[in-house]
């Protein structure tokens, strides 16, 4: 008869024992009002970089992408960049100004806001210096630090067209000024023809109240464009016909170029992918055999058409399986099946999307660009799946 062994911790809950869970009763229904994830998922939360920036009021966060499902970010695991912190808006003390070059200045409550005509959109919303810190080389080991300033939501509120008609724009309007109501006072300068197309003035986000570091009590989504122009604790929508310069608007994110000159008003969000399994943060644990490679794509043009894979740092492509829902300038999961035979290997991801722009290498994108810019890196990324199943940041050019 061999010896008994002594359970190991947990052991005394698996089969066919009966966990300890199901002996006890657990919380009621009114424990929680409010829920929050499980205890054991504490670790999934979003992270800074304490060297990034010298104050947190003007700092960033990033959204943990390789702890994530679906394409639907939560409203607490968005990234926040601030220019001068959160401010704590009463709503009913909050307006909306509209006014400049239209027929009617507006002052509008939030209870105006709230009687106009709805629309929900799914939408990314990405800082043009995500994976900024990358253009001269690789630098941060995980997923959340190389591509975490992207987040994907549901986004309900009114049409910005619908709010500008009521104050009558005039002939001569090709540009607007919108503001936030934070310490910095962020405001951005954005073409008339892309307000008047798929902007939204938005009160909520995934279902609720949009929270208070994304914008709350109201926002403003151009959707596809760079994130700093989506302004947060929206006050005031000046249309005028020109671009604001200097007094009126802080200083504009501008790309570096390799002869000195500066690229403005880049406001697309090309077209980019990312692995988020295997990653730094979600190793191979249980060595070689089969696995699926799996991911994220986007692109500010619309649609991803397709999305090809590498495991041998793209000297040779399979086409990925695209998860549905495939959305128009919204996160889109693709996955493919692998069978690993256990030796390194270079993992990529390429998106290409329903214009047909393709995703470019590294080297393309300095070519064009050079290495001074933090801004529109969407370059292919490489992971280096090592033979232990770790995983490590890495270029190739």
């Amino acid at each position: 008869m061999s010896p008994v062994r002594a359970l190991a911790k947990g052991e005394e809950n698996l089969p066919p024992n009966v966990p300890e869970w199901t002996r006890s009763l657990g919380p009621g229904v009114t424990a929680s009002p409010y829920g929050a994830p499980s205890p054991f998922e504490k670790a999934v939360v979003r992270r800074s970089v304490e060297w990034l920036t010298a104050t947190e009021q003007s700092s960033i966060n990033f959204t943990p992408l390789h702890a994530l499902e679906g394409i639907i970010t939560p409203s607490g695991l968005c990234f926040e960049r601030h220019h001068g912190g959160v401010p704590e808006i009463d709503p009913d003390q909050h307006r909306l100004m509209i006014h400049g070059m239209v027929e009617r200045p507006l002052l509008f409550t939030m209870d105006d806001i709230l009687r106009f005509p709805s629309v929900s959109r799914v939408y990314f919303l990405e800082c043009p210096a995500n994976g900024g810190m990358e253009w001269k080389g690789a630098q941060m080991d995980g997923v959340q630090f190389t591509h975490g300033m992207v987040h994907c939501c549901e986004w309900t509120g009114v049409k910005l067209s619908t709010l500008l008609a009521e104050a009558g724009v005039l002939p001569t309007a090709k540009w607007l000024l919108a503001e936030g109501a934070d310490a910095a006072a962020m405001t951005r300068s954005i073409p008339l023809e892309k307000a008047l197309d798929d902007c939204l003035v938005c009160y909520a986000q995934n279902g609720e109240r949009i929270r208070p570091e994304n914008g709350y009590p109201l926002r403003l989504m151009v959707p596809g464009w760079e994130g700093n122009v989506n302004i947060k604790w929206l006050r005031r929508v000046k249309l005028g016909d020109r671009p604001w310069h200097h007094r009126e608007e802080t200083s504009k994110y501008t790309d570096l170029m390799p002869d000195g000159k500066a690229r403005q008003f880049t406001f697309l969000m090309e077209a980019n992918s990312v692995i988020t399994s295997p990653c730094p943060e979600k190793p191979v644990k249980h060595g070689k055999g089969f696995h699926e490679i799996r991911g994220i794509a986007w692109s500010g043009h619309g649609k991803i058409r397709r999305v090809d894979v590498s495991t041998d740092g793209g000297d040779n492509w399979r086409t990925a399986e695209l998860q549905e829902p495939v959305l128009s300038k919204a996160l889109t999961r693709f996955r493919l099946p692998w069978t690993w035979d256990g030796a390194p290997a270079l993992l990529q991801a390429r998106a290409i999307d329903e214009t047909g722009y393709v995703q470019p290498t590294i080297e393309q994108l300095r070519k064009a660009r050079g290495v001074n810019s933090i801004y529109h890196k969407n370059s292919i990324h490489t992971w280096r799946l090592n033979a232990d199943g770790t995983v490590n940041n890495v270029q190739i050019i």
